[in-house]
């Protein structure tokens, strides 16, 4: 069977994981990266194979482009994804759709007519999924409570900032994501943002920590813990508990080798200090059951529904955070 042959549009840092992605994959083949930068696309494709340019719709539109790839700025995605349905061509892009739900509402009938996949690539972190899958098999009885820890081992800079949306639609909103991959039906968010270290993200009138809770349909509770720095590394951790027990996902480190001595006992290596290094496997996969998507297959890779659930669940803990209530959710 032939390559996928790929359109890559924005080739800035998670552009760059695509394009390497794609490059690994016997199933891939870059055909074009553009970016407005055209000396990024150029490097990206000195490195990866293809041809550049500097207009994104040109790469989609290109006869030789099968499926496409939207890591450029949040802005853009709403405009590019429904050029990539004009031209029947499917498509991941990164998450969020948009920082406007009602932009998102704009191509939801349009989305639901093609192939839209969503980048929310820690569906496919194979520790996560086997939790999800022995949740999903009853090993600890019907769910009660799922616990969500996220802590980035920096604050990002203060121009990104700026743009993205806060910390609830930019960072959360994986964990939104996550959320809903264990309890589909979320009907209230109750959320706390906290301005515990950095006088920059404050005065940008965002938060550098939060603490959500979401209540399921059927009353199961999840907690999301949020922050914008950790010391340790890269944190990254799942517990989900019922009547049955509870089944944890633990942080990542190169080995579980382990060093006791009369210093210290249990000391490991540190924990990743990247998303890049944590969720390597995590993109290859999403890639590979996207190109499935293309073939035609079911690979259940999150949707354009699973995007806009997140937002509006983003735009609700915003709310919440900043209104000091619980918030009523409807996801239909």
């Amino acid at each position: 069977m032939s390559p996928v042959r790929f359109a890559l549009i924005g080739t800035g840092r998670i552009g760059q994981v695509h394009a390497a992605s794609i490059h690994r994959s016997e199933d891939a083949v870059l055909a074009v990266a553009a970016d407005a930068v055209l000396a990024g696309a150029q490097r990206t494709v000195g490195q990866h194979g293809g041809r550049a340019t500097a207009d994104p719709f040109e790469a989609i539109a290109a006869d030789d482009v099968d499926a496409v790839v939207i890591a450029s700025p949040t802005p853009t995605h709403v405009d590019l994804i429904a050029a990539c349905l004009d031209a029947g061509k499917p498509v991941l892009c990164e998450k969020p759709i948009d920082l406007d739900i009602t932009r998102v509402d704009a191509i939801r009938e349009r989305a639901a007519r093609g192939r839209v996949v969503l980048g929310f690539n820690r569906r496919f972190d194979p520790h996560f999924a086997e939790l999800r899958r022995r949740v999903q098999a009853g090993e600890i009885g019907r769910l009660e409570h799922l616990a969500i820890t996220s802590r980035d081992p920096e604050p990002p800079p203060a121009e990104y900032v700026a743009v993205s949306g806060g910390i609830f639609r930019d960072m959360a909103i994986h964990d939104f994501d996550t959320a809903r991959s264990f309890v589909p039906e979320v009907v209230a968010v109750t959320a706390v943002g906290l301005r515990q270290f950095d006088a920059g993200i404050a005065g940008q009138d965002d938060f550098d920590a939060a603490v959500t809770t979401l209540v399921g349909a059927g009353g199961e509770s999840i907690t999301i813990t949020n922050s914008r720095h950790s010391a340790y590394g890269y944190d990254q951790r799942l517990e989900a508990f019922g009547p049955g027990g509870a089944l944890e996902v633990g942080n990542v480190t190169p080995t579980l080798v382990r060093a006791s001595s009369a210093a210290s006992s249990s000391t490991g290596e540190p924990y990743r200090r990247f998303f890049l290094e944590r969720y390597r496997e995590a993109y290859e996969l999403e890639l590979a059951a996207f190109v499935a998507t293309v073939r035609g297959e079911d690979a259940g890779s999150p949707g354009f529904e699973d995007g806009r659930a997140a937002l509006l669940l983003a735009d609700a803990a915003e709310v919440s955070a900043r209104e000091g209530r619980t918030v009523a959710v409807d996801l239909s």
